[in-house]
């Protein structure tokens, strides 16, 4: 069986960098047993359905702007897998989960630099799943757990967020290794609770957590909410370890979280 991760996918600029956390992604792929297909919940893909990909071939989206023309030609040309597709789309029905088929989004930037971190040849199929900020997190987390007989089909599923993602905060030029007290706050209270598997809290971490209102701001909690889907994908198993931890611009956290390893 194989695990399900939260990997955060950073600022754009993480394409294109060569540094601590892009190599640990690199060997991270190395490491991993190769999936038959890899289902990925992006953050930058939100909907207030449940969104399923359907697509041959994948479109690179560079849904960002103002950065080096370095970024504008990558391109990830991942293929999709109607099979994997419609095991989804059963699932769902069966779990009564609301959802619709997308035939035409390419792979936004939470998706492609994560999978392209990982496996950088596309060779593995993808299946793109869209996120909903208007859910519960027991929602986000249902919506998760009904994947999760997949993982015993060697298909990957993957979280593209972060856990502290707040642009209003960065300190951008301020790469000296010191890290916001509120963010490390934040992120420690979640490696508690998270390595617990705590849900009671974890579902509440906007009254709990401290920083909170900081790392997971009130306009904006899609990045963090990736989190919710992929522990929900490993709840047939409910262990959880951190495999990686970092930070840019004074907050901006690098985490990366493996989910349902057996042990």
């Amino acid at each position: 069986m194989l695990p399900a991760l939260f990997v955060a996918h950073g600022a754009p600029l993480l394409a294109i960098e060569n540094n601590d956390y892009t190599q640990f992604l690199h060997g991270l792929g190395n490491e991993l047993s190769k999936p038959k297909a890899i289902v990925l919940f992006s953050a930058h893909w939100e909907s207030f359905i449940q969104k399923v990909s359907d697509v041959e071939e994948f479109e690179t989206i560079y849904d960002f702007g103002g950065f080096p023309d370095d970024l504008y030609q990558i391109k990830y040309p991942a293929q999709g897998n109607k099979i994997i597709t419609k095991e989804i789309k059963d699932l769902f029905a069966e779990h009564r989960v609301p959802f619709e088929v997308d035939t035409t989004r390419g792979l936004d930037h939470g998706a492609w630099i994560v999978l392209r971190m990982l496996y950088p040849n596309a060779d593995i199929p993808v299946i793109s799943m869209s996120v909903n900020p208007q859910l519960t997190p027991e929602e986000q987390y249902k919506i998760g757990k009904s994947l999760s007989s997949l993982r015993n089909k060697d298909v990957l599923i993957i979280a593209s967020g972060g856990t502290v993602h707040n642009l209003r905060f960065l300190r951008m030029g301020s790469d000296n290794g010191t890290v916001d007290q509120w963010a490390w706050d934040f992120d420690k209270w979640l490696e508690n609770h998270i390595s617990n598997w705590d849900l009671e809290s974890l579902f509440s971490y906007d009254s709990l957590a401290p920083g909170a209102k900081f790392a997971v701001p009130p306009y904006g909690n899609e990045h963090f909410i990736p989190l919710f889907y992929v522990m929900g994908a490993a709840d047939d198993e409910k262990n959880a370890r951190l495999l990686h931890r970092s930070y840019r611009y004074g907050n901006l956290s690098h985490s990366i979280w493996k989910f349902g390893e057996s042990k």
